[in-house]
């Protein structure tokens, strides 16, 4: 069992909480802007890009030593016509280099949170997790804190990893809402 605190009260937030609630773990969540309390083994970021760059900034010496979980995607929400961190980054090797004393890995920003509520995508595939981070030990305590919770988790490889993940997360995003799609999230 884990202590994760999870920063956004959004539906990802939420959907994310609840899992975590049903592995068995502490889950406690606060809003970007609330005071920070001890922060948990596990900080997820389930917030947009920019409050999740300033919690950052905010709680370097706090976050130190934590599993930081990048939830983004670093979307330009004003032209939806791309993501707004260089092509050779990500939003979590960005939020890595602010907190190199933090285990920062990518996760859930592949899938839609009624993905994550459901467990399901398709009302028949399980929902699966995609990860990146350099730290296995952060992956694995991820992975750990989601049993019992009736998702997978996949290891997608290193933190550079990340950048593929948030350009999925943008055109799955940008298919729901031209409604191509309808939050079918990762699929086989």
């Amino acid at each position: 069992m884990a202590d994760i605190t999870i920063f956004g009260r959004g539906n990802m937030g939420q959907a994310i909480g609840g899992l975590m609630t049903q592995g068995g773990n502490q889950v406690t969540k606060l809003g970007h802007s609330d005071a920070v309390p001890t922060l948990g083994s596990i900080v997820v970021l389930a917030v947009p890009y920019d409050a999740a760059l300033a919690i950052a900034k905010a709680n370097k010496s706090e976050l130190k030593g934590k599993v930081v979980v990048d939830v983004t995607n670093p979307v330009n929400f004003e032209t939806w016509d791309g993501l707004v961190v260089p092509a050779d980054s990500s939003a979590t090797e960005q939020l890595a280099n602010l907190l190199p004393d933090s285990q920062v890995i990518k996760a859930f920003n592949t899938n839609f949170s009624n993905t994550l509520v459901t467990k399901k995508v398709n009302e028949t595939v399980p929902t699966k997790i995609l990860t990146a981070g350099d730290s296995l030990e952060a992956k694995q305590a991820l992975k750990e804190s989601l049993e019992g919770s009736q998702v997978e988790v996949i290891d997608a490889g290193n933190l550079n990893r990340a950048r593929e993940l948030e350009a999925f997360g943008f055109l799955q995003m940008s298919l729901a809402t031209n409604k191509k799609i309808t939050g079918l999230g990762v699929l086989d």
